[in-house]
């Protein structure tokens, strides 16, 4: 079984999808119909059309007991969720047969690097991406008594064991992915795309392509106030070497000469691909930016060194911290744990050698507590109201209309009204 909510998490389970398959496994993809999630047709077309099955969280967690693995690309709390309710499941109804269950990080971690690998720990097979995560992660869970037998260096499992060499020829394509909430104001976004328009006229034999995180009408997990065909509509005529793509990024690398992004994992997608890359600095180095974490890269670099062609190269430490070994590709690597797991009894797995230590016993003892407590201490996220579940059919309505309503608000109450429907909308 793989769980995806969103585009990137549905991208993330296909890698394993077509390595499970390889294998002789079989897999359903399941989305859970109660949580918040954003699949578009055009988003599953992209995807290749993969049959998806929505079904209610507590129908998944039932069906999940009766899998050979989980993999879990959700976000973190989730993750937790998912994992302390099997615990309680299994302590109800004692199983001789229980998933592996995996889970990972879609993407760069930017922010909340304890709380996410806390989040995690109830798995079986923790993907960490990078070597200086799993110092991180070993480091905390020695502090909290969390013994480290889940957690497996893989590597992202988006990228090669090692990247292809940096290419060298001419500059002729230049791809610019853009994120959803990097940079979060609109004066910062239409500052990046008006250098790309500089570029642009500066290099008019170079072609110049933005990569919107999704269409306007999309949506993904991290909410977009200002969708990039909005602001570029502001900013007065594009030249005519500069184009909007919604073309896969995977699919554009072939093509493209230098990638340039602020911190999408796309950037390492291209790193890996061979592609020259930059992480522009523009806005300044900030967690806001998500970049902090790319300084060691040696890839940062400013608008005016791109103009110039001073493009920096990849520091070798970095790259070695990233691209975790030779060997299998990371998804295969996982995938081959997942086997040598499925072989080990459940009760010695390591998601229950994890469980059973003080930190994760307690997590789930709490969550059994609370949920024999009044309405007022249970968590709405996991206790949905009639209005969470009209919430999937009011986020594309509400996206439609929060220009409208920016228009004809004070601006005071329209950030006060943005801010109340971002907290809804998470939950």
């Amino acid at each position: 079984m793989l769980i995806a909510a969103y585009d990137s998490q549905l991208k993330w389970v296909l890698n394993f999808a077509a390595e499970f398959s390889a294998h002789g496994w079989q897999y359903t993809v399941v989305v859970p119909s109660d949580v918040r999630s954003a699949l578009s047709p055009a988003q599953l077309a992209a995807a290749g059309n993969v049959a998806i099955l929505r079904i209610p969280w507590q129908d998944m967690l039932r069906l999940a007991r009766r899998m050979d693995c989980v993999v879990l690309a959700v976000q973190g709390p989730l993750v937790a969720r998912f994992t302390d309710e099997l615990e309680l499941l299994r302590r109800a109804s004692p199983s001789s047969h229980e998933p592996v269950v995996v889970t990972g990080w879609v993407g760069i971690i930017i922010e909340k690097l304890v709380a996410g690998y806390l989040d995690r720990a109830g798995s079986d097979v923790i993907a960490v991406n990078s070597a200086d995560n799993l110092r991180g992660f070993t480091e905390t869970g020695r502090r909290l008594g969390i013994p480290p037998d889940n957690l497996f260096l893989s590597g992202l499992p988006l990228l090669p064991a090692r990247p292809a060499p940096p290419a060298t020829g001419p500059i002729r394509t230049i791809l610019f992915a853009d994120q959803p909430t990097v940079p979060d104001a609109r004066w910062d976004r239409a500052y990046l795309y008006l250098r790309l328009f500089e570029y642009a006229r500066t290099h008019p034999g170079r072609t110049v392509l933005l990569k919107p995180r999704h269409r306007p009408d999309e949506g993904t997990f991290h909410v977009m106030q200002d969708h990039p065909e909005n602001v570029l509509a502001l900013l007065g005529e594009a030249p005519p070497n500069f184009a909007v793509t919604y073309d896969s990024v995977t699919g554009l690398l072939d093509s493209v000469d230098l990638m340039l992004t602020v911190s999408s994992t796309a950037g390492l997608e291209a790193i890996g691909h061979g592609v020259r890359t930059v992480f522009v600095a523009d806005l300044g180095i900030h967690e806001k930016h998500g970049n902090q974490v790319l300084v060691a890269s040696g890839l940062v670099a400013t608008f005016d060194d791109v103009l110039a062609d001073r493009i920096p190269v990849a520091d070798p430490e970095w790259l070695a911290d990233v691209f975790v070994g030779d060997g299998p590709r990371p998804v295969a690597r996982i995938v081959q744990r997942v086997t040598e797991l499925t072989a080990v009894a459940p009760a010695e797995r390591p998601g229950r050698v994890v469980a059973a230590g003080p930190y994760l016993s307690g997590r789930v003892s709490i969550r059994r507590h609370r949920q024999g407590l009044p309405e007022i201490a249970q968590d709405p996220a996991e206790n949905p109201s009639a209005s969470r579940w009209l919430l999937p059919w009011l986020v594309p309505l509400v996206r439609r209309g929060h220009l409208v309503l920016r228009a004809i608000l004070p601006a005071a109450w329209y950030r006060a009204a943005l801010r109340t429907w971002r907290r809804v909308s998470i939950g």
